[in-house]
């Protein structure tokens, strides 16, 4: 679970870009934190980079597939 500490600094969204779920190794659609939906792990990825790779982590069969979401957007004034 990312975590922060000074609240002025992060702003409540319902942009459409925390709705969609990312594949293993595809381009980073915008700078974040993403999560794995179905393990928890988070990473930060730049927009234009690929996600984490699916050996990045494994799962096991219970966990289902590797599948990421993006949790803080980053973004520029």
């Amino acid at each position: 679970m990312a975590l922060y500490k000074y609240d002025k600094w992060v702003k409540r969204s319902d942009h459409e870009a925390f709705d969609a779920l990312h594949n293993p190794g595809a381009t980073t659609p915008d700078s974040g934190v993403y999560r794995c939906e179905n393990c928890g792990h988070e990473v930060v990825s730049e927009k234009g980079s690929p996600l984490p790779p699916q050996n990045h982590h494994q799962h096991t069969p219970g966990q289902g597939r590797i599948e990421w979401r993006l949790l803080v957007f980053a973004r520029g004034k």
